[in-house]
């Protein structure tokens, strides 16, 4: 399966994509696994000295996807929200600075996930 955050590295600045841009970037299960993941490497590469977080596409993060969370259970529901609150939680404990470059729609968790940044930036497109 195709990996649904990347993340390069700009000089000391890390950049972590949000790569679903035909779901508008909506919150899955896999897409915070690989979250996930990008927050270990953030944190294990002492050369990162910040990270910068965005949306591929016309989207920041439009929200959990909820055409995955009609077929859950109420307790698969639930360990899911509680998945995003730890990962976010753990970006907004990043000793480095982190910035939530948002271009376009940042809903439910894309805004919660925003919030978790020191900084956001807003483009002109943001809503």
């Amino acid at each position: 399966m195709a990996e649904l955050v990347h993340l390069e590295k700009q000089e000391r600045v890390g950049l972590v994509t949000f790569d679903r841009p035909d779901a508008l970037n909506a919150i899955n299960r896999a897409l915070l696994a690989d979250f996930d993941r990008v927050i270990d490497r953030v944190a294990s590469e002492p050369e990162i000295r910040a990270l910068v977080v965005t949306g591929a596409g016309r989207a920041f993060i439009a929200g959990a996807d909820i055409a995955e969370m009609k077929g859950m259970t109420p307790l698969e529901a639930e360990s899911f929200s509680a998945s995003a609150h730890r990962i976010f939680a753990r970006l907004e404990g990043l000793a480095i600075p982190t910035i939530a470059a948002v271009n376009g729609f940042a809903l439910g968790g894309g805004c919660e996930l925003a919030l978790a940044c020191d900084w956001i930036y807003a483009s002109t497109k943001a809503r």
